[in-house]
């Protein structure tokens, strides 16, 4: 029978498989921790935090494998604290209940506080983090929440209230270097690339592949050819309803905006490549150009339809390639957020207004009783004017301030569009707003 040990240094037998290589590697002081030295470096506030030997209550908030259900059990040792966790995927207000109790129970029995670490604590509904709340203000427990989501849209406002929020970060390629050193598994240096690539910063899923690799091929050194053979497609950390998703999505946005047309097709493949749907970039360029292109170069908002429509009909992958040319044109041609300015403010003005008559002279007259109260009365029909346009008439409400919300930019089109409402607002003056002092 093979021996081995545990995480603890138990034998145990061919019976009870050791545990995951993640697990035995785990870091048993806050020395061996790999990664987050902006809060772990000497002077650093999770490090001091530490050092005090007054725990508080935290939210540890980072990506998959960054270390913060290690960092929870490491304060508990820390402070000679029990230590419950609970996951907000499978745990209710039932077992919250059971945690309060165990944790009244050990401070009556030994004096020891409690550290209550509840793992996906946005996944908890705003009752069940209230249920928290009571027992967090007496003390009877050190809460310690871990999210990879924001915890300003996630947790509630009272119980972010009461902890400190820390921010981690994924590991970058020498961290997770020296987690592979720790390993002893022989790896040659295009093994080490693909599985740090493989990795994505994420220690457990690295030390997930090495283990996988090992399993694979136990004796002898694994190349990279092997690597690549066995694991799977390298699947980018990416959430599609989640706070990476929208920090993407707004790099790309700001990209095209910035007419950055490498980092915008940068950021599209980067969604795509975590499993953004295509049709969802489809919409979100479509905005991009009505938002941020607009007047300058119509053009856009047709070329983006067609990218939609197109892989609408061509499905993945060639449909898209019409999304990336729409990015890629989108960034390149002029931009303009005039007419996305006009209408925001022309809405705000219509919210806080009054309901204004419309003036007489531009009302319909379909019936002989309409025209008999004025309806339509001196109307200039445009056309009939010398360039078609009637110079002096108004056409907003009587008594409403002159507003002029649409102020063209000299880019791309929108240059010539400027250009004819100068020369308009020029003869207007030169009419002298006749039209007007004729009704009167």
């Amino acid at each position: 029978m093979s021996l081995g040990k545990s995480s603890t240094g138990d034998l145990i037998g061919a019976s009870e498989p050791a545990a995951p290589l993640a697990e035995r590697l785990r870091p048993k002081t806050l020395d061996e921790v790999v990664g987050q030295k902006h809060l772990l470096g000497p002077g650093k506030p999770l490090r001091v935090a530490f050092e005090s030997g007054k725990p508080h209550s935290m939210i540890l908030w980072g990506p998959p494998g960054s270390g913060k259900t290690t960092l929870a059990r490491l304060m508990a040792k820390a402070f000679e604290a029990e230590f419950i966790a609970l996951s907000a995927v499978l745990s209710g207000v039932k077992d919250i209940r059971d945690a309060v109790q165990a944790a009244e129970h050990s401070l009556a029995q030994s004096g020891r506080r409690t550290i209550l670490f509840v793992d996906e604590v946005h996944r908890f509904n705003k009752a069940q983090q209230d249920a928290f709340l009571p027992f967090v203000e007496k003390g009877l427990f050190t809460f310690v929440g871990a999210t990879t989501e924001n915890p300003s849209f996630e947790v509630n406002s009272a119980l972010l209230s009461r902890a400190t929020v820390y921010v981690l970060e994924g590991l970058n390629a020498e961290e997770l270097g020296l987690l592979m050193d720790r390993c002893g598994v022989p790896l040659d240096a295009q093994a080490r690339e693909r599985l740090a690539g493989f990795a994505d910063g994420d220690a457990r899923r690295l030390l997930n592949a090495i283990e996988i690799l090992s399993n694979a091929r136990p004796a002898g050194l694994i190349d990279g050819e092997f690597a690549e053979q066995t694991l799977a497609k390298n699947l980018r950390r990416f959430d599609k309803g989640g706070e990476q998703f929208y920090d993407q999505i707004s790099a790309l946005h700001k990209s095209v905006r910035g007419s950055d047309p490498d980092a915008s097709l940068y950021w599209m493949v980067r969604m795509l490549d975590g499993g953004a749907d295509p049709l969802y970039l489809g919409r979100r360029i479509v905005r991009m150009a009505i938002e941020d292109v607009g007047l300058a170069d119509p053009r856009a908002l047709r070329l983006a339809l067609d990218a939609c429509e197109t892989y609408e009909r061509l499905g993945s992958p060639e449909g898209e390639l019409a999304l990336a040319q729409a990015v890629l044109y989108l960034a390149a041609c002029a931009k303009s957020n005039a007419g996305y300015t006009a209408y925001n403010a022309a809405r705000a003005f219509v919210r806080e207004d009054g309901t204004r008559p419309v003036p007489l002279h531009i009302r319909n007259a379909p019936t002989r009783l309409m025209k008999d109260l004025g309806y339509g009365k001196d109307y200039r029909y445009a056309h009939e004017e010398p360039d078609a346009f009637a110079a002096g008439e108004t056409y907003f409400p009587e008594g409403m301030p002159e507003v002029r919300w649409y102020v063209p930019t000299g880019r791309g089109l929108e240059g010539k569009i400027r250009e004819k409402l100068e020369e308009l607002r020029r003869l207007n003056a030169e009419a002298g707003n006749v039209a007007g002092k004729k009704r009167k």
